[in-house]
């Protein structure tokens, strides 16, 4: 598969990724990866994990949740 922002400039890159937003495929030039912390249910309280998932976004879909302040946890939750 290759990376759908690199064909858009005539290029060809090797996707590594998938944008957990859009869908589109993103190679290591284009894709931003960020720590996202994982929460779940637990009775009255919310349990959090000690790790952190990771969570693939490409660049304009990145630029999209700067745009708004946010970083997107709450897509994951």
């Amino acid at each position: 598969m290759h990376c759908y922002d690199c064909t858009l400039l005539g290029e060809f890159g090797d996707a590594v990724g998938v944008c957990h937003l859009c869908g589109a495929a993103v190679c290591v030039r284009h894709v931003h990866v960020a720590d996202v912390p994982v929460q779940q249910l637990a009775g009255v309280g919310t349990a959090t994990s000690p790790r952190a998932a990771r969570r693939m976004s490409c660049l304009t879909c990145r630029a999209a949740e700067a745009a708004l302040g946010t970083r997107g946890e709450a897509a994951v939750r």
